[in-house]
């Protein structure tokens, strides 16, 4: 029966490619954008989803794939780019994607109080739309996602039927099958007139997948970590720009090379490597202490410029910040601090603590894979342990306030084992909903940061430290040595 089933599918796919070509393509094909035509003829999920959403009618569906195309075409919808959409819409915040719902489906967010009816930026308006249902779709080929229409603190001049109408037909023309479902959380009365036109413009086909939520029921479709606080949330987020959003964390560079994927583990060469690069690290750290002979005139000097750096520390001094997540506690809680390209590169220090009864795993990911070395950065965590996660620039890369560090956690069962293989198997499996999702930025500094967060490379002037330094430096020795990714 299934064999049956993909069989058709196969004939009725290359059927659409058949008809496509012959009745469109060869007459007008400088309607199309190349790109597309040719992606047609090799993508078979492509092709599926106009056949899904068309019920598999071949007229039909061509006649929606040849209204798509030309979309596209006009909104250049391939070359879209960050620098296609003025700064300052992004910088807005109103449109966007941002965590999960019940079901693992993305959540695309409307924030309908920051859109205001102007004819000289609707355009602009769409192709933020276009960019950001592109940008997901090449990622993603297919999953759904949840559009969570936002009308709270909305007026009637935040209302375009025009700018709605779109945002419907890019779901059911230009993206068919990418909608789960659309929540309209907490829509005015006034307005009620409005959306009995947007079901029209739905459909029979997806009129079921309207939604209107108040706050009593949004909970309904998404968990509260993914709800912000005037939905009833406990959602840290707060939307800023750049970077954007949903940055393309990818996982980091080990010390002597990229993993080859998000989960291999180093190998047993690179971990003595290092273990050997540490211990001579610390040797020469050793040598730099031991008492030598010197005149009153230089220690004076001394003393007074170790107590001019000290009052540099001592201005930077800040307490170590917590984010307290359902699974884990995350020190720093916002921003990972670095040393400034004049005064060297620091490493810095993630402290991850698992708050549950069950072991957690835990992936540390990175917008800027080729500049940073991150150990672990695969790994789990005991309940009630502590890891620590050093994070270094690799070969002498400048760090970027516009970097981005994610941090990804997952409860594990009590009977799953922490090795590489099952961790390999843990991620392919675990619902995405189920995933903890932390960010961090960076942030560089012009002096050194306070000891607390900044990991130092040399032990200088021992005998002035405190008994945190000394253990920020053995915990840095400690994670070189043992707590490469397992």
């Amino acid at each position: 029966m299934a064999e049956n089933h993909a069989q058709n599918k196969a004939k009725l796919v290359c059927e659409i490619r058949r008809r496509f070509e012959a009745d469109y393509v060869s007459d007008k094909s400088d309607k199309y954008d190349p790109r597309d035509v040719e992606r047609l003829q090799e993508d078979d999920n492509w092709v599926e989803s106009y056949l899904h959403w068309r019920h598999n009618v071949v007229d039909e569906t061509v006649k929606m794939i040849d209204e798509s195309f030309q979309w596209r075409k006009e909104f250049s919808v391939n070359d879209l780019s960050e620098s296609s959409i003025p700064r300052w819409l992004l910088e807005l915040g109103g449109i966007y994607l941002h965590g999960y719902d019940k079901e693992g489906n993305k959540l695309f967010w409307i924030r309908v109080k920051y859109h205001v009816k102007d004819q000289k930026t609707i355009m602009d308006k769409k192709k933020l739309i276009a960019f950001w249902l592109e940008r997901y779709a090449k990622r993603e080929n297919g999953k759904p996602v949840t559009v969570m229409f936002d009308l709270s603190e909305t007026g009637l001049n935040s209302i375009d039927m025009d700018f709605v109408r779109f945002i419907i037909n890019c779901f059911r023309v230009y993206y068919p099958k990418y909608l789960s479902k659309m929540v309209i959380f907490d829509m005015p009365w006034i307005m009620n007139a409005a959306f009995r036109v947007v079901k029209g413009w739905l459909g029979p086909e997806a009129v079921s997948l309207l939604k209107f939520a108040s706050k009593n029921e949004i909970q309904d479709y998404v968990n509260v970590e993914y709800l912000p606080p005037h939905m009833g949330g406990t959602d840290p987020f707060k939307y800023s720009y750049p970077p954007l959003v949903d940055d393309d964390f990818q996982t980091p560079l080990c010390e002597n090379g990229p993993v080859a994927s998000e989960d291999e583990t180093s190998s047993r060469e690179d971990i003595e490597s290092d273990g050997k690069e540490t211990l001579e690290t610390v040797s020469n750290e050793e040598q730099t202490v031991l008492p030598k002979k010197v005149n009153s005139t230089e220690l004076t000097s001394k003393a007074e410029e170790n107590e001019k750096v000290d009052s540099k520390n001592k201005a930077f001094k800040k307490p170590l910040s917590v984010f307290k997540g359902p699974l884990l506690h995350i020190s720093p809680a916002e921003e990972l601090y670095f040393g400034s390209t004049e005064s060297g590169e620091k490493k810095t220090l993630i402290v991850l603590t698992n708050v549950t009864k069950n072991v957690v795993a835990f992936k540390v990911r990175t917008t800027a894979p080729e500049k940073y070395r991150v150990k672990p950065s695969n790994s789990s965590c005991d309940p009630g342990a502590s890891v620590d996660i050093v994070v270094s620039p690799h070969g002498g890369l400048t760090v970027s306030a516009q970097d981005r560090f994610l941090i990804m956690a997952a409860e594990m069962e009590q009977s799953s084992g922490t090795g590489p293989a099952e961790l390999t198997q843990f991620w392919k499996e675990v619902p995405r909903n189920k995933v903890m999702e932390h960010r961090l930025r960076c942030h560089t500094v012009e002096s050194s940061k306070p000891n607390t967060l900044t990991l130092k490379d040399n032990a200088l002037n021992m005998s002035d430290k405190t008994s945190e330094d000394i253990y920020l430096q053995f915990a840095t020795s400690r994670c070189e040595m043992d707590c490469s990714p397992p």
